[in-house]
C-alpha cells in the first residue's frame, strides 16, 4: 500500500554545516542552549523539527527526546527505514554520557579527539566504559533557573558531527 505523500523528498538536502572542533567554542554553544521551559509540546516541536529536517537526507537516522531524571521518552522517531537495534543503543550510550558529564557528546568527543581508550582510562571506566558514547549527537536541553539537565534530545544515524550540528541548527532556528 503506497501512502499519498512522499515521505522523502526529491530536493537536495540543505547541507549539514561542521561543528567547531575547539573546546571553548563547543563549551560556548553547549552553554548558549538554554530554554525558558520545556514541556512534552517543546519536545514534540523540538523532534518534529528535528524529523522535517532529516527527511531529505536518504540516512535513516533516530531521534530521541527523554526527560533526564527518569528516561522518560518524550519523542522517539525514525527517519526511514533501515534503522537498526544498535542505533537504540547508541541513542542510549549518547545520553548516558550527556547525563554523566553535563555537556554534549561532540564536546567529550572533541576533548579526547575520539581517543575511547584515553576517555576511559582518564574515568577510571574499566568494563563499563562501553556503557558511554564520546561521539556527536547528544545534547543536553537545560532550563532558565532549573539546575542540570532536564532532558537529553540524541540523534543517531549520520557521521557524529552531523549529529550533534543538526540539533543545534534546530535548537538555534526555533528558539533563538
Amino acid at each position: 500500500m503506497s501512502s499519498p505523500r512522499a515521505r522523502s523528498s526529491s530536493r537536495t538536502p540543505k547541507p549539514i554545516e561542521d561543528p567547531p572542533t575547539d573546546l571553548e567554542s563547543i563549551a560556548r554553544i553547549d552553554a548558549s542552549l538554554v530554554f525558558e521551559h520545556f514541556t512534552t509540546d517543546d519536545a514534540w516541536e523540538l523532534g518534529s523539527a528535528l524529523r522535517a529536517r532529516l527527511l531529505p537526507i536518504a540516512t535513516p537516522v533516530v531521534i530521541n527526546i527523554a526527560l533526564a531524571n527518569q528516561n522518560q521518552p518524550l519523542f522517539h522517531t525514525c527517519t526511514h527505514p533501515g534503522v537498526m537495534p544498535d542505533n537504540d543503543s547508541w541513542v542510549a550510550r549518547k545520553r548516558k554520557t550527556v547525563l554523566r558529564w553535563g555537556c554534549s557528546t561532540w564536546y567529550m568527543h572533541c576533548k579526547f579527539k575520539g581517543d575511547e581508550v584515553a576517555f576511559r582510562e582518564k574515568y577510571g571506566l574499566g568494563n563499563s566504559a562501553g556503557e558511554y558514547a564520546i561521539h556527536g549527537g547528544g545534547i543536553p536541553i537545560r532550563v532558565t533557573g532549573v539546575e542540570g539537565v532536564v532532558a537529553v534530545v540524541v540523534v543517531s544515524g549520520l557521521k557524529q558531527h552531523q549529529d550533534h550540528a543538526v540539533v543545534v541548527e534546530i535548537i538555534r532556528e526555533l528558539y533563538y
